[in-house]
């Protein structure tokens, strides 16, 4: 049973009989490679085509590393930005964001990651988001923040088992941080009343959590899979297993984990689950605490098992 493919019926309908017209000739314009970068490109009047020009050349500045350059080149195209066309908009700010990210201005780029939070109106939208502020958060170490960020897309997108592998990851090296330095360490300073968060116990419990869910979903989907696709799952497959092994929970955890963590596992709940598509007005998105922390703490694996018994 395929669980994610589903089409629309229309995609199958004959189509309606269609008027031919005849395009008139033009002629088409031809651009020299990189003619954005030419200094009269910008001699002229059309507001498109100097958002044009700034924003291509933010994408060469950006591709050739040079970041302040970059940066100066989108604020340039935001001027330039017609009201009503949000993608472009998007993009530039997520650019500006990514900028201000590398050349270490932290402030900054949660400012324009948070403008283009106020512009999001899809799941898409959200998602493209908070993979931005994963990646800031993981520049300036703020910990914390990082795995609030990655517990919302695994909230947000339950069956996507990149997040939850992510969530594991992040996890285990707080942990492997943990024996090197004896304490998890975090840049969030403005979060003090969240360091219950970065304890060992329960950072333990969910990167054993992370790394099951990755399992469970990965097992389901290498069912429809082929080719290198199938490779890299059977590769994270394996780390998975090994990382759990590392981790060494009882084989009581594994159990009360796993059942937990595979109850919403079921076809039809997984194909009717939130699309990228769908907008954000028509969606609840259960937060991971009440999701599923809430239930496996009332497990009670932490008080029977616990990070004393892993990472061998």
């Amino acid at each position: 049973m395929e669980i994610f493919a589903t089409f629309d019926d229309s995609v199958f309908l004959e189509a309606k009989d269609r008027v031919a017209v005849t395009l008139s000739s033009y002629n088409a314009k031809v651009c020299e490679p990189q003619w954005f970068c030419d200094k009269t490109a910008l001699n002229t009047d059309d507001p498109l085509e100097k958002q044009k020009i700034y924003k291509f050349r933010g994408d060469l500045a950006v591709r050739q590393g040079q970041h302040q350059e970059a940066l100066d080149a989108y604020s340039n195209c935001q001027e330039w930005i017609a009201d009503n066309n949000l993608t472009i908009r998007r993009d530039v700010l997520e650019g500006m964001a990514r900028c201000c990210s590398k050349l270490g201005q932290r402030d900054r780029a949660l400012h324009f990651a948070d403008l283009l939070g106020k512009e999001a109106s899809n799941i898409c939208h959200m998602t493209s988001l908070l993979l931005l502020k994963v990646s800031i958060y993981q520049r300036f170490k703020a910990v914390v923040s990082e795995l609030s960020a990655l517990q919302q897309l695994c909230s947000m997108l339950p069956f996507n088992p990149w997040h939850w592998y992510n969530l594991g990851q992040t996890c285990l090296q707080l942990l492997e941080n943990s024996r090197t330095t004896g304490r998890c360490e975090s840049a969030d300073e403005d979060k003090p009343g969240e360091a219950a968060e970065l304890g060992e116990d329960r950072i333990w419990l969910k990167a054993c959590s992370g790394f099951i869910r990755t399992r469970l979903l990965l097992r389901i989907l290498r069912q429809q899979q082929s080719s290198f696709v199938l490779q890299r799952t059977e590769s994270t497959l394996q780390t998975a297993d090994q990382v759990l092994q590392r981790l060494s929970p009882k084989e009581t955890t594994l159990q009360a984990l796993t059942e937990v963590l595979s109850e919403d596992l079921i076809p039809d709940k997984m194909r009717e689950e939130y699309q990228d598509g769908d907008s954000l007005a028509s969606v609840r998105v259960q937060s991971f605490k009440e999701r599923w922390w809430d239930r496996i703490l009332l497990t009670g694996v932490l008080e029977a098992d616990g990070p004393s018994h892993g990472m061998n």
